[in-house]
């Protein structure tokens, strides 16, 4: 066995070699490819190949030509892509036969951003439902109103303005003209259906002449029996709050309300400076000192302090309660129309705040969820644009300075809501 490299072992054994006889022909070496330089080999004086080159594996001994364990692999052509990570023809990923690399799958990649942007929206939208609906502040039991009338086809909501100062600073009330006066008190009401048929918002005057019923107080549970005590309508949330209110709707209209809604001065005000504004048309100019208002006719958006004058504005007007109800109506419409916008409820900047805003303040029934809150703004909002009836409870006169309710009409009203028909009364003033 010759253990001398390929390519020495020839010539000495020509030198060496006993006998006679002619000396055969040295087989050519296999024709070698200069990649790299050749290696001394450590004990012998000539070069030697260390594998490398040939695209051997380093430590597997060369063999013979024909495949399998100790073949000598030749190189593949520069530029194939094949040798695996790292070898020739692959510097910048995979390539075609003539040399090119192959175009992007662009389908793939917008198929894997797709759903990338899925799943961000669908954990974003999860954890901001979490979030709003942790900060609802339910604080009304509707479970203690007793004798209640049958539900309905549409969802009632009684919406409630409150005088409460609640968060406001010293400063605040200066500024916003709010009086420095303790509790809270109904400044406006109103009661918003949500119908297939179409949307109906009926302001309730503070000063409509209304029957104290039988009722439950909300905090002693003493049973106070009904004297057809008549009071203005303002007068039942000041004696027991949001509950004794809703029992007094409910028995002097007939109308099942499924949903309670309340805000103050401070989130009304918060919520307008948050979304950036509202827009109103005014159509005529008014000033009021008491409420701080000073307004010229025309379309004009007005920040939060200016929208709490507007609302709050009854000196200003000959029938001071029924017109402060017609101007309540419309700026509440305009709100909801702007905050249920994709340039809010898709902009995080203006969402979250106008949310934060809305949800420290906002006091709702136990059983109201975001999305019954946000069936109300959308119910609002298609009342602004025309998918429904804007109206003051209709009214036949007055009793000792409180508005009469006229009750033929108020009936037909109820029965048309409680049937999901659409609404054909209408108010005379």
């Amino acid at each position: 066995m010759n253990d001398w490299p390929q390519g020495w072992s020839d010539d000495r054994d020509a030198r060496h070699r006993r006998g006679n006889g002619p000396v055969p022909p040295a087989p050519a070496a296999p024709p070698r490819r200069p990649s790299v330089p050749p290696q001394q080999s450590q004990g012998f004086d000539g070069p030697y190949d260390s594998g490398y080159n040939t695209g051997q594996v380093y430590g597997i001994p060369r063999g013979p030509q024909g495949g399998g364990p100790g073949q000598q692999q030749p190189l593949p052509p520069y530029g194939t892509g094949q040798g695996g990570p790292g070898a020739p023809g692959r510097p910048g990923g995979p390539v075609g036969p003539d040399g090119a690399r192959p175009a992007p799958d662009w389908r793939r990649r917008i198929k894997v951003g797709s759903l990338t942007v899925a799943a961000v929206l669908v954990v974003t939208t999860v954890a901001t439902y979490f979030w709003a609906d942790g900060r609802m502040r339910r604080e009304v039991a509707l479970s203690k109103v007793i004798e209640r009338p049958e539900e309905g086809a549409c969802t009632t909501y009684l919406i409630v303005g409150s005088d409460s100062r609640e968060g406001l600073t010293a400063e605040d009330r200066k500024r916003l003209k709010t009086g420095a006066a303790e509790g809270k008190r109904t400044d406006s009401m109103m009661i918003l259906a949500a119908c297939s048929s179409g949307n109906t918002m009926i302001s309730l005057p503070r000063d409509s002449d209304v029957e104290i019923p039988t009722f439950v107080g909300s905090e002693s549970g003493r049973t106070f029996k009904g004297t057809g005590r008549r009071v203005k309508l303002n007068a039942a949330y000041a004696e027991d709050g949001p509950e004794l209110l809703v029992r007094t709707v409910e028995h002097n209209t007939g109308l099942r309300i499924d949903h309670y809604a309340e805000i103050g001065f401070a989130g009304f005000a918060n919520i307008v400076d948050a979304l950036g504004g509202v827009e109103i048309d005014i159509e005529k100019g008014f000033k009021d000192k008491k409420s701080g208002a000073d307004f010229q006719a025309g379309r004009q958006t007005l920040d939060g302090e200016q929208s709490l004058a507007f609302v709050r504005t009854r000196y200003a007007f000959a029938e001071s309660d029924l017109a402060r109800t017609k101007n309540q109506q419309k700026f509440l419409a305009a709100l909801a129309d702007q905050a249920a916008t994709p340039g809010t409820i898709l902009n995080p900047f203006r969402l979250y705040p106008t949310l934060g805003a809305g949800l420290d303040t906002l006091v709702v029934d136990e059983d109201m969820s975001l999305f019954d809150l946000a069936e109300m703004f959308f119910a609002m909002k298609g009342v602004n644009g025309g998918d429904g009836t804007s109206m003051n409870m209709p009214i036949s006169g007055s009793r000792g300075g409180n508005l009469v309710w006229d009750k033929e009409k108020v009936r037909q009203l109820v029965q048309q809501i409680q049937n999901d028909e659409k609404v054909t009364v209408t108010s005379n003033r």
